[in-house]
């Protein structure tokens, strides 16, 4: 994704808003001891482009300022409800009755997304997992000797937590995962928090300082799809989450919907090339 970001010119401000970790360390979230590192300054070296932490929202802020500077318009107060087609156009329905009609809709709608429930008329299917987060002040964590400049990851039985640092170091982002035992046993109610404390009782002192600073108003359930075949249905395509929804794999779901995209631009740019070279009777 840097080696995306840098090619469409956007690496100097995501390096200014995120963090450039030096080590990924797994420890056993049980004695808090090292299991093993990888070298991330050393990846930069090899691959020549860095490996990259950053706030979801500030990744979000950095597209948006890019795609305004090239005309678009974000609509954000539109929900998407259905989709239609035929030989020339493809058109996006809204719950407010308006419609959007264009050559081609690219629907990135989500792992929920309506496109694909329509196009493929599958389900997500749920892991058992579910996920807390919370992205705090650094200064709240800074005298409990967590890693400043890595991203540390406690491997348990049946749980990781996760913990680095964001914005320059002035923020710490956690996230606890855990496999939710009402989940595997079919109860509608599942992944409360406490399960999150059950899950990660008796682990080392590192993860006992971190899990009362966890959000626990909200949680999400982890989900992916089944895989398919084909992303482009006529002239609807999916992107992102509503292709390919993966589970939680260091934090590389938004990265494969970046990826998409430039692929997809790459894709279009070729055709208009080669409609441009035959208009032109090259």
């Amino acid at each position: 994704c840097t080696r995306i970001l840098d090619a469409y010119g956007l690496l100097h401000e995501a390096k200014s808003l995120g963090v450039l970790p030096e080590a990924m360390v797994m420890k056993d979230a049980t004695d808090g001891s090292e299991l093993t590192r990888l070298d991330l300054v050393d990846l930069e070296r090899k691959y020549g482009f860095p490996y990259m932490v950053i706030h979801r929202s500030d990744l979000h802020g950095i597209f948006l300022r890019a795609a305004q500077r090239e005309g678009v318009e974000l609509i954000t107060d539109k929900q998407c409800v259905a989709y239609e087609q035929d030989g020339a156009t493809a058109t996006a329905v809204f719950a407010d009755g308006t419609t959007d009609t264009a050559e081609i809709v690219i629907a990135a709608d989500g792992i929920h997304s309506v496109a694909r429930n329509t196009l493929v008329a599958d389900e997500p299917v749920s892991s058992n997992y579910v996920a807390y987060r919370a992205a705090i002040p650094f200064d709240e964590v800074r005298d409990n000797g967590v890693h400043e400049k890595d991203v540390v990851v406690y491997i348990g039985p049946r749980c990781h937590f996760v913990q680095y640092p964001l914005r320059g170091g002035q923020m710490f982002n956690q996230v606890a995962v855990f496999q939710s035992p009402k989940a595997v046993a079919g109860e509608e109610d599942w992944g409360t928090p406490d399960e999150l404390d059950a899950a990660f009782d008796g682990m080392c002192d590192q993860v006992g300082k971190g899990l009362p600073l966890m959000w626990r108003d909200r949680w999400w359930r982890m989900f992916d799809r089944n895989p398919i075949d084909q992303w482009v249905f006529g002239r609807i395509a999916l992107l992102g989450d509503a292709a390919h929804p993966p589970l939680q794999y260091m934090a590389q779901g938004a990265i494969m919907a970046i990826e998409d995209g430039w692929v997809l631009a790459q894709h279009v740019g070729a055709q208009l090339a080669t409609r441009s070279a035959e208009s032109s009777g090259i």
